[in-house]
């Protein structure tokens, strides 16, 4: 989708400091931390929110995500805990319409501890 900005990360036209890639997801630090260690997980092919019917053949890249919110906290300095956030529409504050896991860790902000 081309007014995707998260497929635009994936097609590399808007660079964004990853910390992960492989041929169905990408991570990358959040351009807005809410804590020391804020990384989002996405699906390179666009699937907008966890409402969506998600095909059968889809379904591993969601689970691949979520197995791969550990590696991403402890590689990258919050090896004692995180949290995994899906913000899910317009209620659950979804602010971008393509699916991404938060992986959130270290010193939260402020901000991070009304979730």
């Amino acid at each position: 989708m081309s007014d995707c900005i998260f497929c635009r990360i994936v097609a590399g036209q808007i660079p964004a400091t990853k910390v992960f890639e492989d041929e169905d997801v990408v991570a990358f630090r959040d351009i807005h931390p809410q804590a020391a260690l804020h990384v989002l997980i996405i699906p390179k092919k666009h699937i907008a929110t966890l409402f969506d019917v998600v095909p059968e053949e889809d379904q591993a890249v969601l689970g691949k995500m979520l197995a791969l919110a550990p590696r991403i906290a402890s590689e990258n300095g919050s090896a004692d805990g995180f949290r995994t956030i899906i913000n899910t529409g317009r209620l659950g504050g979804q602010e971008v319409y393509h699916l991404h896991i938060h992986v959130v860790g270290g010193q939260a902000m402020p901000a991070m501890l009304k979730y």
